[in-house]
């Protein structure tokens, strides 16, 4: 969860206001399925490259981004299809095709020995989170990127490149994503790109889009229309003006610097209290930090339970698992909490391994 301080409270107030008073019908009413015009523009000026111009024929507006996950299952899954997922994998997404029945394939694009063509091989699509992946925080790098999409491509299989955390990046550029890649050729490609405006304003809005070829908008449109007829005009309208007054950009600068101390505090903490028995690496961005046993002993769906008799939440790696088998890592959020109560956290969780150790004993 991010920090509600983050939240352009008072900006998104003037902007509410002034969209329902200047758009009545717009706001208030229903709309179309694909989304306001204007805003399906917007989305696709921000991602057009000198390659190639989106048009609004190539956006869908969702009612988050996680309807467009939902869309992506009632579009192209059937009982029995393959879905090769980046390992470990969100949570909301296997949420969101598991009443679709389909089997998954586990991908590790960390491993050297992760083939994309073969994982992708006989998949209806690939699912990935380049930027900050929910739930590892890790980064893909610019040539798996280029190989995903040249894997995509030759397999057949989809590529849905999910990319609610890339605003939050706290230590440089990023490499170009695979829209960007698969569009250097003329078109959108096999891409399906999944925005939102959950990381970038706030989550309270529920305002995403999709990014693709237009036949696939169209189904994927169709696919809406039996869900919730539209995604809601005053949220979108809000979303319209946000874009247009250069709010996020302004921001962006002082909400990295905001988590980016509390990475720094929750890391220095676990370094102080945990490291003898978990290692992880310190993301570049995003909202999660990875941390995996170095003891056999610690299984984490366990140390969840012993967590919250302490007072301490974290989310173990099993649930990130589509055959829940992974007990062996645990993904802990830093944006929430102040720095203060991130290194309390930490000493309880600290608490609750030598707890689950003493099990052992």
């Amino acid at each position: 969860m991010p920090d509600p301080a983050t939240y352009p409270a008072e900006e998104l107030a003037n902007i509410a206001a002034n969209a329902i008073r200047g758009y009545p019908a717009e706001t208030l009413g229903y709309g179309p399925i694909e989304g306001l015009a204007d805003l399906r523009m917007l989305i696709a000026q921000r991602y057009s490259t000198p390659s190639m111009t989106l048009s609004k024929s190539n956006v869908l507006i969702t009612t988050s981004g996680m309807q467009g996950l939902d869309l992506v299952g009632k579009a192209l899954l059937d009982k029995g299809d393959l879905v090769a997922g980046q390992f470990p994998t969100y949570l909301g997404a296997l949420d969101a095709w598991r009443p679709r029945q389909p089997q998954f394939r586990n991908m590790d694009l960390t491993s050297a020995d992760c083939d994309p063509f073969a994982a992708m091989n006989a998949a209806k699509f690939a699912y990935t989170v380049p930027n900050f992946s929910n739930p590892t925080g890790r980064l893909v790098g610019a040539e798996m990127r280029s190989t995903l999409v040249d894997a995509a491509n030759q397999t057949g299989a989809w590529l849905i490149e999910d990319d609610p955390y890339g605003s939050l990046n706290y230590e440089g550029p990023l490499p170009p994503n695979a829209l960007e890649i698969a569009m250097r050729c003329g078109d959108t490609g096999p891409v399906v790109y999944l925005g939102t405006m959950s990381k970038l304003i706030s989550p309270g809005l529920r305002v995403g889009w999709v990014i693709a070829a237009p036949q696939m908008i169209e189904a994927l449109t169709l696919a809406k229309q039996g869900s919730d007829l539209c995604t809601s005009g005053i949220t979108q309208r809000i979303a319209c003006e946000v874009l247009k007054s250069g709010i996020i950009e302004t921001r962006q600068p002082t909400i990295a610097a905001h988590y980016r101390s509390r990475r720094d505090a929750l890391c220095a903490a676990m370094s102080e209290h945990l490291s003898d028995w978990f290692e992880w690496e310190v993301p570049a961005g995003g909202m999660f930090i990875w941390a995996k046993a170095r003891d056999p002993r610690i299984n984490t769906d366990r140390l969840f339970e012993i967590g919250l008799e302490e007072k301490v939440c974290i989310s173990p790696s099993s649930v990130f698992d589509a055959n829940g088998d992974d007990c062996t890592g645990m993904r802990i959020n830093f944006t929430l909490n102040a720095e203060d109560r991130l290194v309390e956290a930490v000493r309880r969780l600290a608490r609750s391994v030598e707890r689950l150790l003493k099990e052992h004993t």
